[in-house]
């Protein structure tokens, strides 16, 4: 039997992107369609579902024409917190998508203050407004009581094939499942005021769950679905415990393979289910740094850069930050300190101050926050971490890159593919078609296309963190 074509569908918060992949053959296409959330005031962003899902078909098709082929199988990486209502049936949208940067139902997680600590328990999340589960809510005061509420990809795969589901590990990001039974809660419904709604039935990450017609002329399978981050993580081959990768796209998420016990955080990370496979669930701990290309864009909208190709260039007028501080924290700080009331800062300001100090220094906060996750995941796996795997649009910069290794006293090993979370979903839909293949079988198989090794000694990485350390200090408790 002849490998599968695969069409791997990446959708996130500021693009959709598609790939063909055949095994043997590698990545024989890759289209993207860009999107645009709109930002507003108490925290707002939002996309337009209708744009959202065009850019899903548009991706697609022109990949498929690209590559001249007809896909065997459709796989769906998605953004995992990102939420809106629908009615079921018609698929029609009756909301805006709530991203999973938007903080509006901040007062909600306040007000079950109370029980976060077992929606902890339960959950192995912190009550947060990242999470779907407050913004679903958020949904239901503000917006609609109508139709159905869930994450998003619960909603395209309606729209694309008629069935109802979402898959295991986008279920562990809504504070709605219970980590240890893998099944949906009543308990955690009812304390987060959900308890009447439907529910998408839960399936495995590499399971076939319907046919769709959105791509060809004919039905094709759907199948491989998983959360952006874990698809990543699969794709890098962190597939044992102890293996840790960040992306660096809009936020920065840093994962790490727990192995198949779902131990809590001991950290300020979240635990959440990997993937499913066969019935078997392998677990991550995870950590966000919200704003990472977000504030690069924000760099840019002040004119202090032109593009985010001009980090390194501007970056590297100057030798070092010269004593500014950056924290990033520009929709609030993420693990480990959890602080949506957090907002960012910059110190240090003189009157000699140029761009190039700016750029160091939001640079150095950037790998400063991935230092800081990366330390609370060695702690949760029980062992340092050996070495950290990247992928993401500003693993380009090899100022970023370089300083990231630095501040961590690691090795920091660059993903050879742009194409990380695509082919994460490339993966679990080949997993799919082929049940009797291995997880690591399943891989396409590649070395790293740029290793950074530290630059600097270890009592200077640590004075550099001590100083970051101490801004944070300063935000959290001022």
């Amino acid at each position: 039997m002849s490998e599968p074509i695969i069409l791997a569908i990446d959708q996130g918060t500021s693009g959709t992107k598609a790939i063909v992949f055949q095994a043997g053959r590698g990545v024989l296409a890759v289209a993207e369609e860009v999107l645009r959330p709109t930002y507003g005031e108490g925290g707002s962003v939002e996309q337009d579902p209708e744009a959202l899902y065009n850019s899903v078909i548009a991706a697609g098709r022109t990949a498929l024409a690209q590559a001249g082929v007809v896909a065997d199988v459709v796989g769906l990486a998605n953004q995992g917190e990102t939420v809106l209502a629908y009615e079921l049936g018609s698929a029609k949208a009756l909301t805006a998508c709530i991203v999973w940067q938007d903080r509006r139902s901040a007062a909600i997680c306040a007000s079950r203050s109370d029980s976060a600590d077992r929606i902890a328990e339960l959950t192995g999340l912190t009550l947060d407004p990242y999470f779907a589960a407050p913004k679903a809510r958020w949904i239901r005061e503000n917006l609609t009581t109508q139709g159905v509420v869930t994450t998003s990809d619960a909603w395209l795969v309606h729209r694309l094939t008629g069935e109802f589901v979402t898959d295991a590990s986008t279920a562990s990001r809504t504070l709605l499942l219970d980590l240890d039974t893998t099944e949906w809660s009543d308990e955690l419904h009812a304390l987060l005021g959900l308890g009447d709604e439907q529910r998408p039935n839960i399936v495995d990450c590499a399971q076939v769950v319907g046919e769709t017609t959105a791509f060809g002329n004919r039905a094709i399978p759907l199948a491989g679905l998983i959360v952006d981050q874990q698809a990543a993580l699969f794709a890098e081959g962190c597939l044992t415990a102890g293996t840790a990768k960040c992306t660096y796209g809009t936020g920065a998420f840093l994962l790490a393979n727990t192995g198949t016990a779902a131990t809590r955080s001991a950290h300020g990370l979240a635990t959440s289910i990997a993937w499913r496979l066969g019935g078997t669930t392998t677990y991550c701990v995870d950590g966000q740094a919200f704003t990472v290309a977000s504030a690069v864009r924000w760099l840019q909208d002040l004119g202090i850069i032109k593009s985010p190709d001009q980090l390194d260039i501007v970056g590297s007028t100057v030798a070092n930050a010269g004593g500014v501080s950056f924290v990033p924290a520009l929709a609030g700080l993420g693990a480990p300190w959890w602080r949506s009331d957090v907002s960012g800062a910059i110190i240090g300001l003189r009157l000699d101050t140029g761009p190039g100090h700016l750029v160091r220094a939001l640079v150095d906060g950037i790998a400063a926050q991935v230092v800081e996750l990366a330390t609370a995941a060695a702690g949760d796996v029980g062992a340092p971490l050996l070495r950290l795997r990247v992928d993401g649009g500003l693993t380009r910069s090899r100022l970023l890159m370089q300083t990231q290794a630095d501040l961590l006293q690691l090795p920091v090993e660059v993903y050879p593919s742009a194409h990380a979370t695509a082919l994460g979903a490339a993966s679990m839909a080949r997993l799919a078609m082929t049940p009797a293949l291995a997880p690591d079988a399943a891989l396409d198989e590649s070395v790293p296309a740029v290793q950074y090794l530290p630059q600097i000694s270890a009592d200077e990485a640590a004075e550099r963190m001590g100083i970051f350390r101490a801004t944070v200090t300063g935000l959290v408790t001022g």
